[in-house]
């Protein structure tokens, strides 16, 4: 077994699945987990994503905020186990990659238009999941209701077997 095969064997373990798909220019809300001192706490970061470096498991994005009329840019590996979940607030349709040039501009300049198609393209699948989420609730309904019908039927018969 190669160096890398091996490598990749290691890090399947600690890889995350549950982060969505999204791209620069993207407007995300980041909750990370921040311990102060022996208590931990959920802080929300949202910012949109200038950069996403790929990387394999070392892969990172990084998202710019204005607080307080400051630029602040935070980077945020993928694989943390420190990132409690990752939302797509808005989608923005940008034509680069690395979007630093966000970094010199300020107020309405640095706004980004919206990508109504993949923003169409999340409702749908939403509604999707929605509906399957709501077949799925109702199948398990039924199936408690069965379980609960031959439960009483059970302690009927029981019943009529001591009389």
């Amino acid at each position: 077994m190669n160096r890398g095969a091996l490598l990749k064997v290691v890090e399947k373990k600690y890889t995350r699945t549950d982060i969505p798909q999204f791209k620069p220019g993207d407007t995300v809300k980041v909750n990370y987990k921040v311990v102060e001192g022996n208590r931990t706490r959920v802080q929300a970061y949202e910012g949109v994503v200038i950069k996403i470096k790929r990387n394999g498991f070392n892969s990172a994005f990084t998202v710019r905020k204005i607080s307080f009329n400051e630029g602040v840019e935070r980077v945020f590996p993928f694989n943390s186990p420190l990132i409690e979940s990752v939302q797509v607030v808005s989608r923005g349709k940008v034509r680069r990659a690395k979007l630093y040039y966000l970094r010199e501009l300020r107020g309405k300049a640095a706004r980004i238009r919206g990508d109504r198609k993949r923003l169409n393209e999340d409702v749908e699948a939403r509604a999707v999941a929605a509906r399957e989420a709501a077949e799925a609730k109702a199948a398990a309904d039924a199936a408690a209701k069965q379980e609960a019908e031959r439960a009483a039927e059970a302690s009927e018969a029981v019943e009529e077997n001591k009389a």
